[in-house]
């Protein structure tokens, strides 16, 4: 089938030229000039403005967004609905909330252009292993768009979750257990750490896990690679970003009063990587030096 993919980046380009090898055509677009010459290479048609992709494609034209989340999609959705026509497909593949999809998609309806939310997972190492799919949209919808799907996902890798948003949702809650996961590895590995008696190889013992222990996954196969001699862990600092879905899967739990006591501390967790200095533990000392006399740290005794 032919699309058109908007949006070259790490994930974007992957996905075209996974796209490409499964005997796709492709017409993509970027806003950076190498980015499109890079995808032509592979045999992608490059197109330099979204009034060219949307030409190049027939009906019913097929738009893929993989450009970031939020008003960067959302400006870019909007821009395709005055150029598509109905029966036209626009899927979202980035990391949108599920509530803007919704309403993208009843925005779209009322020109009777057809969205599709597709969460995404598989990262940089989707193009050869695959990228798992949840997509969310009515049947027809998906139905046009799913010999995609198909190719990018691996076997059994695909799923039409349920109606517009579904396939967000799910994406959503995938990042918050994804969040979970990684704390508790990381939590694991640094107790590990502070057994100084001990000595242990903490590169040995991620490997050997991943054989037989019911903590194996392919997370630990990822802190396997990332602890190896030579593979420059001693130079990472411990900062650690997040994207959103985390939030907003805190915020569902509290919406729908759904206790995620791992997943909301592994968010925080994640806050708490990012300040040079904590100023509730300022407080805390603070508070124990007037109530019990304890010593202070400060800058004149730091």
């Amino acid at each position: 089938m032919r699309i058109g993919m908007i949006g070259l980046g790490r994930m974007g380009a992957n996905m075209t030229l996974r796209l490409l090898r499964g005997g796709h055509e492709i017409v993509a677009f970027d806003l950076n000039e190498a980015n499109r010459k890079e995808a032509a290479n592979h045999g992608a048609t490059p197109a330099a403005e979204l009034e060219e992709l949307v030409g190049l494609l027939s009906p019913p034209r097929v738009t893929w967004v993989m450009v970031p989340a939020g008003q960067p999609t959302n400006d870019t959705i909007a821009r395709l609905s005055e150029l598509l026509s109905a029966g036209d497909v626009v899927v979202d593949g980035g990391n949108s909330n599920y509530q803007e999809g919704i309403a993208i998609s009843q925005d779209l309806a009322r020109k009777n252009i057809r969205f599709i939310d597709a969460g995404v997972s598989g990262g940089v190492w989707g193009l050869d292993n695959g990228y798992c799919m949840m997509v969310g949209g009515t049947k027809d919808a998906v139905a046009v768009v799913e010999p995609a799907f198909r190719t990018l996902a691996p076997e059994g890798g695909y799923a039409h979750v349920g109606p517009v948003g579904a396939g967000h949702f799910v994406k959503m809650i995938h990042n918050g257990i994804e969040y979970g996961l990684m704390q508790s590895y990381a939590e694991g590995f640094e107790l590990m750490h502070a057994a100084n008696e001990f000595d242990l190889d903490l590169h040995e013992i991620a490997s050997i896990w991943r054989y037989g222990s019911v903590v194996r996954s392919w997370l630990l196969d990822l802190a396997e690679r990332a602890l190896a001699p030579g593979a420059g862990f001693e130079h990472v600092r411990g900062v650690v970003a997040d994207s959103g879905e985390g939030r907003w899967t805190v915020e569902e739990a509290v919406n729908r009063a759904v206790p995620a006591p791992v997943i909301t501390a592994s968010l925080f967790a994640r806050f708490a990587s990012r300040q040079e200095e904590s100023f509730a533990a300022r407080i805390n000392a603070a508070l124990r030096n007037q109530f019990g006399g304890h010593a202070l740290v400060t800058d004149e005794t730091s």
